[in-house]
């Protein structure tokens, strides 16, 4: 059953996925990024990603922070639209505190693998 993008049931989704993602690329392995999302139907939320799974909370590790809309957050995350991305970013939707190298690593990481795809697909289908 889907639910809706960053509810407390679509987190309880997400994280009971984890255990299946696949192995993140090795550049990414150390990356550890908050996430605060404004304007949600749920009021602010805040995340993480480390070792490429979406987790709950902000990381006193992370050494970088990503603050962006609930829309922007969809189509980066869900969606998976980079150029809606960039151009979050370049317009100042995005924005970044911290090491920004972090966000660097990110970019370096080449096309999906099928697992990595496979994942990606069963958070869409979990996702209203």
């Amino acid at each position: 059953m889907p639910h809706e993008f960053l509810s407390d049931e679509w987190m309880d989704a997400v994280e009971a996925l984890n255990h299946e993602a696949p192995e993140p690329p090795a550049a990414t392995k150390d990356v550890v990024i908050n996430l605060v999302v404004t304007d949600s139907p749920f009021g602010d939320r805040e995340s993480h990603i480390a070792e490429g799974q979406f987790q709950r909370g902000l990381d006193e590790s992370a050494g970088t922070t990503m603050t962006m809309t609930y829309d922007v957050a969809k189509k980066l995350f869900v969606d998976q639209d980079q150029a809606a991305s960039m151009q979050a970013f370049m317009s100042g939707q995005i924005k970044v505190t911290g090491d920004m190298t972090q966000l660097m690593k990110l970019q370096t990481v080449g096309p999906p693998t099928p697992e990595q795809e496979a994942f990606q697909a069963r958070i869409q289908e979990l996702t209203a």
